[in-house]
């Protein structure tokens, strides 16, 4: 019995369930990183302690040890060395202003332009000036050209040289009425035009008339046509006396618009011609003014020019004055 009393007693299992771990915190994360940005911190002060100057170690040492006294005195005038605002730059020991190597080379160079400018303007007005003797000398060494000297004028302008060549009281540059060069004028301009070519400057031509309207006007020639025609003519006898056909910039007509002698619009002098050979800066005004690209941007860059017309007779019973002598 005992046996079977051994046999029937139950058998017991005991089974331990293990747990389950708590989640892991992000917390050590944050510490780690806030550790790791103080050492960054730390060996940045490290290198720019080693890098900063004796001054600018004092400069700083003296605005955290009073700073208020360090603001005063930088905006006092006291020759205290130490202020670190006075100075500014790269020395905080200084009292007096600094400005960065890059603008003072900045600086340098501006002023380097600006010489060099001034001396190619000096030259080039002295070139123009030797100009103006060499023509004044080529038409006084001219004794066919003597009657038409006092009709012409040189002067300097603020764009070049312009020759001026106008009409006197019976010494006409063109005939009457039209764009027909008279002989005398042949000659002038071709002289002209060979002194011209030998200097690089371009040039402009203008033509321009007295204020009494063209006769006949009603076919639509009027005193614009006429001056543009007469410029026009001018430039052909600049070019056969040997000046280069890209020499030229502009050529137009002004009619009456800009008197010569503003006193008496009909006065002879307001009939003429007028040169100007012209400065670098000038021409760059020129092109400045004309649009470097798009649809017009061609036509805006040829020159003024004015095709010429077939002349028209004055009519019978004009005055000599409307028909432009």
């Amino acid at each position: 019995m005992a046996g079977d009393a051994k046999k029937l007693q139950p058998i017991i299992i005991k089974r331990v369930k293990k747990g389950g771990h708590a989640a892991h915190g992000g917390a050590w994360k944050i510490a780690y990183a806030d550790f790791v940005t103080a050492m960054m911190a730390f060996f940045l002060l490290m290198w720019l302690l080693g890098s900063t100057t004796e001054g600018d170690k004092k400069g700083i040492a003296d605005y955290f040890s009073a700073p208020l006294k360090v603001a005063m005195l930088g905006g006092s005038g006291s020759g205290d060395s130490s202020s670190v605002i006075r100075g500014g730059g790269q020395d905080l020991t200084r009292t007096t202003g600094q400005v960065k190597r890059g603008d003072i080379q900045a600086r340098r160079d501006t002023i380097n332009l600006h010489q060099l400018k001034a001396e190619q303007i000096r030259a080039e007005v002295a070139r123009l000036q030797t100009l103006k003797a060499q023509v004044q000398a080529r038409i006084d060494a001219n004794p066919r050209l003597a009657g038409v000297r006092r009709q012409l004028r040189l002067d300097m302008t603020p764009d070049g040289l312009r020759i001026q060549i106008m009409d006197a009281d019976g010494r006409p540059m063109f005939a009457s009425g039209s764009a027909v060069v008279e002989p005398e004028m042949h000659e002038l301009l071709r002289d002209i035009g060979g002194v011209l070519a030998t200097v690089p400057n371009r040039l402009t031509l203008e033509g321009h008339t007295d204020s009494m309207p063209y006769p006949g006007n009603d076919r639509g020639y009027s005193n614009w046509e006429l001056s543009a025609d007469r410029a026009n003519a001018s430039r052909r006898e600049l070019l056969a006396g040997g000046l280069p056909d890209d020499r030229v910039l502009r050529v137009q007509g002004l009619a009456a618009a800009n008197p010569f002698d503003r006193l008496d619009p009909a006065a002879p002098a307001n009939r003429r011609i007028s040169i100007v050979v012209m400065t670098r800066e000038a021409e760059e005004r020129v092109f400045s003014a004309t649009p470097a690209n798009g649809p017009d941007a061609e036509d805006a860059a040829a020159p003024s020019i004015v095709p010429p017309r077939p002349q028209l007779v004055p009519q019978a019973g004009s005055s000599p004055d409307a028909a432009h002598r």
